[in-house]
């Protein structure tokens, strides 16, 4: 079966950048994406895209216009499709029935149904969101049940591993490619089908087809591991510094043996992002629904240890500033979970700006890529007041701005420009003493010692 137009049901971090890199290495396939929200759709036919990655204006710049678009008309583009990706989002659910944990399903069932009312002739589906184990299922009994022009479908599980801030690199030159499906011959046309588009410019070797499920759970556990990684050596971050040990020469030292690996053992004052926290409380409220509790325990730590070291943070900070932040301005370098991008969701900054809002500090904050306006809305998702939001925190444009007349700095993202600060000028700028609190390990410790600086650094004994 060959590929000639592509629609993708969802416009953000993950339909967007993935059929932007299709588009650009298969110029003969019509790739559209598509999203109810006009603005978003504005913002990726212009000149600022509403997602900040690394070599991203250049792949969109290559291919927009030529054979992709971006379009609210989102049945035209179903029903002009071969093949249909959903890349909508699978927040937690907030209420009922596995509240905290369970994926809420509904924008994935209002796109199945959206499917099958429009569709005619065969079309391939594409699952791209992370969703529960067997959600292929449910997705097949609802096209079934809503079908009525004689279409036919096939189902395929093909779930993203973008790393943000490297996404356009992970797409160009991807570990792998995971594709699932049924075993039937129809599902194995359908495998390879979607194995031909990505085989345009990825080594066949890294193409990796399974069935439906294995593909589905790869997702979760995948996420899952990497979280628990750095859960593992947040932990060992806070007994290097109960011991006087570095938590980075442990980290160099198991990483050098080659079971382990070097990666994702970077201590930090915690991780963040759309999917770790989301992934893995799914995982637990999967495996409590199959009767598994010892196991559904086992991974509801790696948040619980996530969380407290968030917490373990903030308490630092108060203690070390003689138990009160009252009116203290504090001085907070990088909102976005990670570097090279816009993305705040369940950003550890978050939680320790709103619990040092709590304790009644005044915090001035910088980002260079986070927006004022998203940040007082995380703070107000967040649970803090607009009274609240409104008197103690200030939004700059400067990192020298912040720290100017600060009683402490607290850095919770690692911008690379933050490790070229000039950190006399910030001494010289924060009242004394000084106190700094690198949750990230930017900042080189000498020189913060050497300027009379107090300073934390995570993971390093005192």
């Amino acid at each position: 079966m060959k590929i000639s137009s592509i629609c993708c049901l969802g416009a953000g971090y993950v339909g967007g950048p993935t059929m932007a890199m299709i588009a650009a290495k298969c110029p003969d396939i019509q790739v559209t994406v598509c999203d109810m929200n006009q603005q978003r759709i504005d913002a990726w036919n212009s000149d600022e895209l509403p997602v900040y990655e690394p070599g991203l204006d250049e792949v969109v710049a290559s291919a927009r216009g030529r054979n992709l678009h971006f379009s609210t008309d989102i049945r035209s583009a179903i029903a002009a499709a071969d093949l249909i990706f959903v890349s909508v989002g699978t927040p937690t659910k907030t209420y009922g029935i596995g509240a905290g944990r369970a994926a809420d399903l509904r924008y994935i069932e209002a796109a199945a149904r959206l499917i099958a009312e429009v569709s005619h002739g065969h079309k391939i589906i594409v699952e791209k969101s992370t969703i529960p184990v067997k959600t292929a299922s449910a997705i097949k009994t609802i096209i079934a049940a809503n079908s009525t022009s004689g279409a036919t479908f096939e189902v395929l599980s093909n779930p993203e591993f973008l790393a943000e801030g490297t996404a356009v690199a992970d797409l160009e030159n991807p570990d792998r490619i995971l594709i699932g499906g049924e075993t039937t011959p129809g599902g194995q046309i359908a495998v390879e089908a979607l194995v031909s588009v990505y085989a345009r410019w990825v080594p066949r070797e890294r193409i990796v087809t399974t069935n439906l499920w294995s593909s589905e759970l790869s997702k979760l556990v995948a996420n899952a591991f990497l979280a628990q990684r750095i859960s593992s050596i947040n932990s060992i971050s806070a007994l290097c510094e109960a011991t006087g040990a570095d938590v980075d020469e442990v980290a160099r030292a198991i990483g050098m043996d080659s079971r382990i690996g070097p990666k994702f053992l970077k201590a930090s004052v915690g991780f963040g992002g759309s999917c770790f926290q989301k992934d893995i409380l799914n995982l637990v409220y999967l495996c409590e629904s199959f009767n598994l509790p010892h196991v559904s325990e086992y991974w509801r730590q790696v948040v619980h240890l996530n969380d407290w070291q968030k917490s373990r943070f903030v308490e630092k900070i108060v203690r070390t500033l003689f138990n009160t932040v009252n009116n203290k301005r504090i001085a907070i370098l990088g909102f976005a979970f990670k570097k090279d991008t816009n993305d705040t969701r369940e950003s550890p900054a978050i939680h320790v700006c709103r619990d040092l809002l709590r304790e009644h500090a005044q915090l001035a904050i910088y980002d260079p890529r986070v927006e004022p306006e998203l940040i007082r809305k995380d703070l107000a998702e967040a649970g803090v007041s607009a009274k609240l939001i409104e008197a103690n925190v200030e939004i700059l444009d400067d990192p020298y701005a912040a720290v100017k007349n600060a009683h402490a700095l607290a850095t919770l993202t690692e911008w690379d420009e933050f490790k070229t600060l000039d950190l006399p000028r910030i001494h010289r700028l924060m009242l004394k003493p000084a106190f700094v609190f690198d949750g990230r390990d930017v900042l080189p410790t000498a020189e913060l010692e050497a300027l009379g600086f107090d300073s934390f650094i995570i993971g390093k004994g005192q």
